[in-house]
Formats: structure tokens, sequence, C-alpha cells
């Protein structure tokens, strides 16, 4: 609206202009005529003398036009000019209008029954100006219609009549009307009225309507046939048409157009809907016919049959009632047993009323299964059988029974609810499989069943025979043809019944009892495990047990035994005991010891135990024994006793007896009394003889290897008294120059020592003594002086190795340690008799004294700088990121080809003799096998401990670096196991380690040390 303004005021400005040079237009050119006006031309014929002085627009703007002889041109259409005439003494002027041209782009918007709307363009420049007179031509006499726009709805029109509409564009002056422009049309017939469905079938169907318009007999009518996925069109002359080639069971809309003279102007659509009928259903078929369900199949092939449904008229049982069904089958429920039914199928279209002809088929429904099907009896040959069936029409069944076997099959019939098969085999499996039959003869309900065996014979000839005391074998026989199929239940009874149960005609029964009567009674079974015969037994004692187990204790001292056992397992009345080459034998009852008597010293006796039941003895339980040794004989010669020089004597004697046993030591006694020697004498030693605390002494002892009783004395031992020898606590000193001794012989079947003193323990042992010897005299010692100086030298050698050896030791002291340097922790000194009870402080309340002293070291030397250790490229061959070697101590490798290659996670530690003795090392990764096996070989490493297992609770904690069967190349260095002993602790591996020369390796794995560091020994540097 705010720029509308402004032009309207400019167009009442032109207005007044145009108004303003018309109304000085002076006198009008009265004698003016014949003038001809085109739409950019104006033919003026002068007036007498006058001529063109001057052309103006309507509103005094002048223009320029071309004036060719009494010809104005080049001027616009539609447009008032004002043309000046003068003849020099006068002026006139006359207003002309130029014709609009004609309108352009006549287009008809739509058309309706009885309206038309038109519109045009105009292109003058006065065409804002303009009106339109609208001719309207035809049905009767012309009739004319204006517009002042360029657009126009005629209306009054009769429907389905031809028009033409002529329209000239008229100029601002209201009579000065341009050329015409024209177009015709025929009016849209009204639509069609009471369009009907006559009939229809599967492929036609007849329609009627009517048509009330002026023109209706002019008119054809096109009929639209849409449906089955298409278009058609058809046509008709007539107000009725029969559409046939339809597809059965389809929709389909029929629109009717009605079609005015020219053949192509159509009215509006009347249309109506419908579903052709579908065809008849084929193929119906009774696919399966239950009790109360029948199930109907059929077929249709019309094109749309998928969206089909169907009606189901079910007649029978004294009633009529319908079903449905989407598909081309249906299951019919709640049908009575037994009946008869006609069923007749109906094909239903989509709209669910439009229905095709129907297809029936009558049968008779199963008879329900009988029920309560029993086996009143079983025989061994008949079986006796009973049911019931509750139908409504039971009253009129027939039953037949199916007799099944694996061996045969053969069919009764019973007209009532029981029947008595005979003819059967015994212990043989059955089928009987009864069927209720419908009144037609035919139709059979669903059988109901049961199976069983018929009970087996008994069987006979039955047979036991051992096997062991607790195990018998049993066989029988059992002459049923069925009876390859049987199993055999056999009560074992006892007390207690057990039963086991077995395939065959024979049976080892385990378990048993020893010694004990049983009752083993045998049930034939029928191959299901459970229908059996009557049962057949036989009664049976089983062996005896041999006792469990036999001790033999001999008496000490005395030739006898002393029997001990365990009672038997099972039963038993007593015991029968004899010894194999010996008479001596005893019965006893409940009784479980005894004692053997009559027997001879250290002698080997086999020794019988036979437990005894039911009449029935055991299998010997036997034991060798072996009778205990007493004091030996003790011999009727005294050994032979002579001087061998001024400090000792030679005794010679003979064996002792070893009839009470073997002789296994002798004591050599000397004593200066002349007394008889006594046993006191064996417990003590020359540095008591020496101090005179005793007058007799064990000069020594002389151990036998003789494990066998002999009684000959042929063997002689020659023996030195005072050669300084030591025998356990016992020391063969050096005897008094012109000193008088006897000699007296200790022989022992048994020698007992204190294991405090290593002498020998009198009341342990058991032995007798010689006759002691006569009295020897020594001669006097000559070489006194002489030994008195080899002495004093002895003793000055010995002081001066001890003196070396402190300065030896001095000057070692003070070169160790001196490799690398290392933070000394001191402790503090503690007092023997005082360590006891610290270390039971210490260990209290889980060794919480222990760990807080361990805690204490946990931040000693953590500063010291890691250098390499830290650098990025050696980040990767570190396992953990605060498990780092120390600068000052890590072990240094060769350099190949990086300033890195000398890296490896390991440390030196010192040890005894060196602080470079041990290199703790951590667990390889795979990445640094190759660099820990150069590390042993460059630093000549023997032995590798690992005190870590490879996977420790689901994480790696080293690689295994070793090979196992086959040897591996690390880089250039070559490692085969040469051997692997596992124990339960630890494992031991042996390697070879090849470069230029070879080195052997040692690992020790343990396997129960979890994961803490790895240590190695270097003993090349220790």
């Amino acid at each position: 609206m705010r720029r509308a303004a402004p032009l309207f005021f400019l167009f009442l400005l032109c207005l007044g202009k145009i108004k303003a040079a018309v109304s000085s237009c002076g006198e009008e050119c009265s004698s003016l005529t014949d003038v001809r006006v085109s739409e950019i031309e104006i033919s003026i014929p002068f007036p007498g003398s006058f001529r063109i002085s001057n052309v103006t627009f309507a509103n005094g703007t002048q223009t320029k036009p071309l004036l060719v002889n009494g010809s104005i041109s080049e001027l616009d259409p539609g447009t008032q000019y004002v043309v000046y005439f003068t003849n020099g003494n006068s002026t006139c002027c006359e207003v002309i209008t130029t014709k609009p041209s004609p309108v352009s782009d006549l287009h008809v918007e739509s058309i309706g029954t009885t309206t038309v709307n038109l519109t045009w363009k105009s292109e003058d420049l006065q065409a804002i100006n303009y009106t339109y007179r609208i001719e309207i031509e035809g049905n009767a006499s012309p009739r004319n219609e204006s517009s002042d726009t360029t657009s126009a709805v005629i209306s009054n029109l009769e429907p389905g009549t031809w028009y033409r509409f002529n329209i000239y564009p008229v100029a601002p002056d209201n009579k000065t009307e341009g050329e015409p422009n024209n177009a015709s049309l025929y009016t849209k017939p009204n639509p069609v009225s009471e369009l009907h469905v006559e009939s229809v079938s599967t492929t036609t169907v007849n329609l009627t309507w009517k048509s009330e318009d002026l023109h209706a007999t002019n008119y054809t009518y096109r009929i639209e046939i849409e449906g089955n996925a298409s278009h058609r069109n058809e046509s008709s002359d007539t107000t009725s048409a029969v559409i046939s080639n339809l597809e059965p069971g389809t929709w389909y809309r029929f629109n009717i157009y009605p079609v005015a003279l020219d053949n192509k102007t159509e009215g509006e659509p009347k249309d109506t809907s419908l579903y052709t009928k579908p065809s008849p259903v084929s193929e119906l078929h009774v696919q399966s016919i239950g009790t109360t369900t029948v199930n109907l199949t059929w077929k249709n092939e019309d094109l749309h049959a998928t969206d089909y449904t169907y009606r189901i008229e079910i007649e029978g049982n004294a009633s009529l009632r319908n079903e449905s069904s989407d598909t081309t089958s249906a299951v019919i429920s709640n049908l009575e047993p037994g009946t008869w039914y006609r069923f007749t199928v109906y094909p239903v279209a989509p709209d669910n009323k439009t229905e095709g002809e129907p297809k029936d088929t009558s049968l008779y429904t199963k008879p329900s299964p009988v029920s309560d099907l029993r086996v009143e009896s079983i025989g061994t040959t008949t079986v006796n059988l009973t049911w019931k069936n509750e139908d409504l029409r039971a009253t009129n069944y027939t039953y037949q029974i199916e007799i099944e076997s694996n061996a045969s099959l053969r069919n009764e019939s019973s007209d009532t609810t029981s029947a008595v098969i005979s003819n059967l085999e015994p212990g043989t499996w059955y089928r009987f499989t009864v069927y209720p039959v419908a009144p037609d003869n035919k139709t059979e309900g669903e059988p109901k069943n049961t199976s069983l065996y018929t009970i087996p014979s008994s069987v006979f000839n039955i047979s036991v025979n051992d096997i062991s005391t607790t195990v018998v074998n049993l066989t029988w026989k059992n002459s049923d043809l069925a009876s390859v199929e049987y199993f055999y239940r056999i009560n074992v009874s006892e007390g207690a019944g057990v039963n086991t149960v077995f395939a065959d005609t024979s049976a080892v029964i385990s378990g048993l009892s020893p010694g004990t009567q049983y009752t083993f009674s045998i049930y034939s079974i029928a191959g299901d495990m459970k229908t059996e015969g009557k049962s057949s037994s036989i009664n049976y004692c089983t062996i005896p047990a041999s006792v469990d187990v036999l001790m033999c204790e001999p008496v000490a001292k005395q030739a006898e035994l002393i029997l001990n056992w365990t009672p038997p397992n099972g039963t038993f009345v007593g015991f029968h005991l004899l010894v194999l080459n010996n008479p001596w034998n005893k019965t006893l009852s409940k009784e479980y010891n005894t004692t053997v008597t009559n027997l001879s010293y250290f002698t080997n006796y086999t020794v019988q135990v036979i437990t005894r039941s039911c009449e029935k003895e055991s299998i010997p339980k036997e034991i060798t024994c072996h009778t205990s040794i007493t004091d030996p004989p003790p011999p009727s010669d005294p050994p032979a006793v002579k001087a061998l020089n001024h400090y000792s004597l030679n005794v010679q004697f003979g064996v002792f007896n070893s009839t009470h046993g073997p002789v296994t030591a002798y004591a050599i006694v000397v004593t200066t009394s002349e007394g008889p020697i006594s046993n006191d004498s064996l417990q003590y030693t020359y540095d008591e003889f020496i101090k005179k605390k005793t007058n007799a002494y064990v000069a020594s002892i002389i151990e036998v290897q003789q494990k066998y009783s002999s009684s000959s004395n042929s063997q002689q031992y020659d023996m030195k008294v005072g050669d300084g020898s030591k025998v356990y606590g016992y020391v063969n000193g050096k005897l008094d120059p012109l000193g008088s001794y006897r000699v007296c012989v200790a022989g022992f079947t048994q020698m007992n020592l204190n294991e405090t003193i290593q002498l020998i323990n009198v009341d342990k042992s058991f032995l007798s003594f010689s006759p002691s010897s006569g009295t020897v005299v020594l001669p006097q010692n000559p070489d006194v002086i002489t030994g008195a100086v080899v002495g004093c030298v002895l003793a000055a050698v010995i002081v001066a190795v001890i003196v070396g050896f402190i300065f030896w030791k001095k000057r070692r002291d003070g070169g160790k340690n001196s490799d690398v340097p290392f933070s000394i922790i001191e402790s503090k000194s503690m007092k023997v008799d005082h360590f006891d009870s610290y270390f039971k402080k210490q260990k209290a309340d889980s060794n919480c004294g222990f760990a807080e002293e361990y805690e204490n070291l946990r931040l000693v030397g953590v500063n010291q700088p890691k250098f390499a250790a830290e650098l990025p490229e050696n980040k990767g061959k570190n396992r953990y990121n605060n498990v780092l070697p120390y600068e000052f101590s890590r072990v240094k490798l060769s350099m190949k080809t990086s300033p890195f290659d000398d890296y490896i996670n390991a440390n030196y530690m010192p040890g005894y003799n060196s602080k470079e003795e041990f290199i703790a090392a951590q667990g390889p990764l795979p990445t640094t096998v190759q660099d820990f096996w150069r590390m042993i070989w460059e630093k000549n490493i023997y032995a590798v401990v690992m005190l870590t297992k490879c996977v420790e609770q689901g994480r790696t904690k080293c690689e295994e670096y070793w090979p196992n069967k086959q040897s591996k190349s690390y880089g250039d260095i070559i490692v085969a196991m040469t051997s692997e002993i596992v124990l339960p602790e630890w494992t031991i591996r042996d390697f070879s380690v090849e470069k230029v020369s070879d080195s052997m390796c040692i690992c020790l794995c343990f396997l129960t040390w979890h994961s803490r560091m790895m240590y190695m020994w270097n003993p090349s540097q220790a």
C-alpha cells in the first residue's frame, strides 16, 4: 500500500494532463472525415489547406511520430493522441485513439457443465486501462459479457453444448475496439445418475445408468474399468453396458464418463465398485480325519485366489453351522467322534460378501481312541485286555486288535470292550493296538496300544563254582524261544537281599562275604527288564577268607616266634596253624595270636594260618619269620698273644660259634688284671686306662660281614694292639714299655653303641667272652730321646703354617670389594645367648618383626642413578618401569651396531670374594632373549637360578628363554638342552652353549618361588 499510493497519485496527474490537453485543443476540425485507425498508425486526409502541425499524447506530453503524407505511424496501440492542424492563420485539433492489439495466449483454464473460465494476455502499454467485450456464440443467439481484467468466468451455459468465445479489447475511450481473438469448446456433460449393477458373474458385469442433459441423446459414454492391476476402457452409445473378460473374484471400479459430441469433452465420472464372483473350488480333499476335527484342502486357480476367504458350511449331527478360512485349507473342529458330516465350501471374494458356487464332500469322523486300556492279567502264553470308549455313538462301534511281535503280526476283532489274546510265546514282547471302527466299517479311530512281555519260563540246571572267597560263578539254562533276549536277576540272600541283573546264562557274583552260606535265587527277566518269571534257587557256602594281616615277632634271646593276625573278612569258626618243614601245628577257635616253640635260633621259618568255615578251608596265609639271636656260645680257647715291640702286641684268635646268630663284631679287651673280664670293661677306653681309672679297656673293634650260621672255627683273625688306630669311641693306643698285659676277645651277635660317646652299650648287646690269654710283658723303648726331638720339630712346622695362613688371609681380605662402590648397611651385633629370644620375638604375629626390618630396607639405594635404563631406546627392554638397574652396578654388554646394544636389565651383586660375584636379571622379554644369552656368553656365566615361573596367576613373568628338544639359535649363539631333571620343588636343566668354544650352563628352575628376581652365579669371577 505504501508503494501503490504514489502510483495512484501519478495516475491522477496523468488524467489531469490529458483533460487539460483535450480541453486546450481549442476548436475541433469540423471538416475532418475518413479517418482510418490501426494499432500503430492513423491515416488522416488533410482538411482544406490545413496540415499537421503537432501530435501529443492526450495528457499533453510531446511525442515524435513518423509523419508521411497524412499518415501518422510508429504510434502505441490503444492510446489517445491529440493531432494539431494549422493553415498558418488558424488552428484546429482532433482527439484520435489507436486500436488496441488483439489479445494473445487465450486459454480455457477450466470447463464446467455450465461455466467456462477464460484467461488471456495483452502486451500493450495502455492494457491496464482496457476493458474486454466477450461475445458468446452457441445454443441460440449470441450474447455479450465484459471484463475489465484479462480473465472471465462465463456462466449460465448448457452442459455438453458447443460455444465460441470472441474476445475484443476495448480502448479507454470505451468505443475503440481491437481485432477479436476466439476459442471454441464443448461444456462438460453432467455426470450420469442411477448407476446400477444389474448382474455379476465370474467374468462379466451388467451396468445401467441415466443422463437428463438436453443434448444427452448425442452423448457417448466411456467406461473406465479399473482393477486387476490394470486400466482399460470400453465405450457405449447407450445408457447400459455388459463388461466381459474380467477376472473372477477380483475387485473392479467402473467409472462412467459422459462424452460430448466432440468425442473428447467428458463430464465428471460416476463410479461403482464390486467384486466378480470367485470360481468354485476344485480338488476338494479330506487331508485328515480326527475324532473331533477334519482337515480339508482344496484349490482355486483364480488369479486373486490368495485374497479369498472361504465359507465352510458344516452339516451333520442334527445341526448346521458355518466356519471360515482365509487359506485353501481348514481344520474343522468341535465335531462329534464317529459321526457323519457334509462339508460345503464357498469361495468368498475379498469384500467378504461375494460368493462363488459351492463344492462339497461328506465323511465319518474318527471314533475316539479307547481309554483306560488295561492288562488285566499276563500269563506265559495269554493276555487279558479291557478298555473303555465314552463316545456318544460308541455302542455302534466294533474294535480291531492288532497283535504285533518282533516276528509276526496278526489281527483279532471284538464287538465288546474286552478281549483274551491267546497262543502267545513266553517271555516275548507284544504290542496290542486297539482301533475303534465307525459304523461305516472303514473309518478307524486313532489306536490305543499297550506293550508288554509275556512271563518268561523259570530257569533250570543251576550250578555254582568258586572263583574266590567273595566271588562265585553261577550257570543255568532256559529253553524259551525268546531266552536269547532274557536278562536274569539273581537275588543273593543272607540277611539283607542283594539283587544283580545279568544278560547271559552265567553270572559272576562278587561282593560276597567269605565263608558264608547263601541262597542264590534266579529270576528270568524279559527284554523289558521288568517282567519276571518264577524263581529257581540253590544254596551255597563261599570259601573262607585268609586272615588279613599276619605278623610275626621273634622272642628276644629265645628260639620262639610270636604270631599275631587280624580277623579275616566274612564268617569263620577258627584257624589251623602249621610251620613248614617243622612238626609244630595247632588248631584254634576265634583266637588271633599264639607262640611257636621248639625252633632254632636265627632261622627262617614259613608259617601258615588257614581259616575254617562251613567245613571249608581258606587259602593259607603265609609269612616267613626269623627267630631271634642270643649271646654266642663262648669259645674254649683263649687268643694267642705275643709282643711285637716295646708298645704293641700281636693277637690271634678264631671265630666264635654262630649257632646262636651270626657274630657281627669282636672287641679286643686288654687288661693288667689277673681276674676275669666283666661286661663293664667294655665301657672303658684307652684314655681311662692310661689315667689308671680302670685296669681293662677295649683296644679295638673288628666288624664282621658274616650273615649266616656257621660252626666252623677255621677262620683266624690277626690284629695289632697299640697301632694308634681309632674305631668308634675307642683308641688303640700304645702300651707302656715293660708293661704286663693279658688279652680277652668279646664276640657279639648284636653290638649296640651309645650314639653320643660311640661306646658299647652292654645292656643292649648280645655277647660272650673268650678265656683270657696268658700274661705278656713288653720290652723297654730304645727311641725315647729320638721321639722327643721329632715332636719338637713337628710343633715348629705347625706354628709356621698357622702364621703364614694368617698373613695370606689378611692380604687377601685387603683386596676384596674394590670393583664397584657399594653402600654398606651396618647391623647390630647380638650375643648368642640372646638370639633365640630375639628370633621368637621377630617371628611372632606372622613374622611381623622381620617384616618391619624388611620395610626399613625399601628406601635403601632408591636414589641411585639409572641413566641407561631410562633412555627411550632402552625402555622397551624393561619388563617393569619401577624395577631398573642402577647405573654404577649394571651389567654392560658389548656394543655391536648401536650405542644402546650394551644395555640389559641386569645388576651385579656382591658376594664373598667380589662385588661382581653374582648377577641379578629380570625375566627375559621376547625381545631380550638374545641379549640374555649374549650376557651368559660374554660374562662366562656357568649357572642360572630362575626364581619365578614363566606364568603366575595368569600373568607372564618370564619368557621361556631356553630350547626344549631341538637346539635353537639366539643370534650367533646356539643353545641345546642336554639333560633335564624334574623334581617337586625345582627343575635342573643342563645346556650346551656354542659360539667359538663351548660353555656349560646349568639352569635351576624353582617352581614354588613366586615372582621376585632372577639371580645368576658367575663362578669364574668367584
